[in-house]
């Protein structure tokens, strides 16, 4: 018996599992390319898959669970007729998101770490620079720092 509790003790300091799985060969391939891509082991880009998915999910769930919470909410008063998102934004800005969100257009979930553009509202217009003023500007800044 005292062999067991010792075998037992010995999986625990195991820190990774493998794991199999069957898969189809176009999933395989891609797998392969996209590895050699980066640079990296097939095994992980499947782990990395694989943990980005769940933190994704969970993402998406909670946001979607409170995103139900304040339409609920909100059911009470009736909904301001929509307006296309052009007509209310100055201009966009690319981004990379840090918080899952879902496009004002279409309703598409955004995940964090996807490209999305961010609207400057034309009701309250921000300061703008043309690029001239603007390299003006960040020369100044550079020149300070010296």
């Amino acid at each position: 018996m005292p062999n067991k509790s010792r075998r037992a003790g010995t999986r625990r300091l195991r820190k990774d599992r493998v794991l199999q799985a069957r898969i189809p060969s176009h999933l395989d391939e891609e797998l392969r390319e996209r590895a050699e891509q980066l640079g990296l082991s097939v095994s992980t880009v499947v782990r990395n898959v694989l943990l980005h998915t769940f933190d994704l999910v969970e993402g998406v769930v909670a946001d979607s669970a409170e995103i139900a919470r304040v339409i609920q909410k909100r059911q009470t008063r009736p909904l301001p007729a929509p307006r296309a998102a052009s007509e209310e934004v100055l201009g966009w800005q690319e981004a990379i998101l840090n918080q899952n969100g879902v496009c004002q257009q279409c309703n598409a979930i955004l995940p964090r770490g996807s490209r999305a553009a961010i609207g400057l509202p034309a009701a309250s217009p921000p300061a703008l620079l043309c690029p001239a003023c603007l390299a003006a500007v960040t020369d100044d800044n550079a020149d300070d720092q010296d």
